[in-house]
């Protein structure tokens, strides 16, 4: 993945709610220097959006395919966008 800025938009399925997927990505992007939020959706699904470095998307893609010790991942799709100048990471409401 070549480097620069870039943003994706993520949506988890499987055991992804009450097996601390949302505290453990909050970690993960902060270690990895990356703006966004996370959030848990009505569905069951855990939704993302992380903007940074592309290597460090990259990883965070990765990890996100894994999750916590606990979850069950059993899909992730993922959508680039156009970055938005996202600051910080944060779970969202």
């Amino acid at each position: 993945m070549e480097a620069g800025i870039i943003r994706l938009h993520i949506w988890v399925s499987g055991v992804v709610q009450g097996v601390f997927y949302r505290a453990s990505t909050l970690q993960h992007a902060r270690e990895l220097d990356l703006n966004g939020w996370v959030r848990n959706l009505p569905d069951g699904r855990v939704e993302a959006v992380f903007e940074g470095d592309s290597r460090a998307v990259g990883a965070m893609l990765a990890w996100a395919h894994v999750g916590p010790t606990h979850a069950i991942v059993e899909g992730v799709e993922s959508l680039a966008e156009e970055p938005r100048g996202e600051t910080g990471f944060n779970v969202a409401g």
